[in-house]
């Protein structure tokens, strides 16, 4: 039987990306919407913060989202853990 929680667990990451991705494409487009998604940080950009290692956790949060470099530093510097 498949633990439910872990695939729910899944599927808000996914979500989270795909939510990340479309904000990335609509600013990219000059698509303006109501309100933005807002960016999140997944398990393992929080790892990477957490030893330290910014520079790998602002290219995982780039390759994650497709975030240009300024707006991956702004993200990972404000995660305060």
């Amino acid at each position: 039987m498949p633990d439910i929680n872990k695939e729910i667990a899944e599927i808000k990451v996914r979500l989270d990306k795909l939510d990340s991705r479309l904000s990335f494409l609509c600013r990219s487009l000059g698509v303006t919407t109501q309100e933005a998604p807002a960016w999140r940080a997944s398990p393992a950009l929080l790892e990477l913060v957490k030893k330290g290692d910014r520079i790998a956790a602002i290219k995982a949060f780039r390759e994650e989202t497709g975030a240009s470099l300024k707006d991956a530093k702004d993200f990972v510097e404000s995660l305060v853990i």
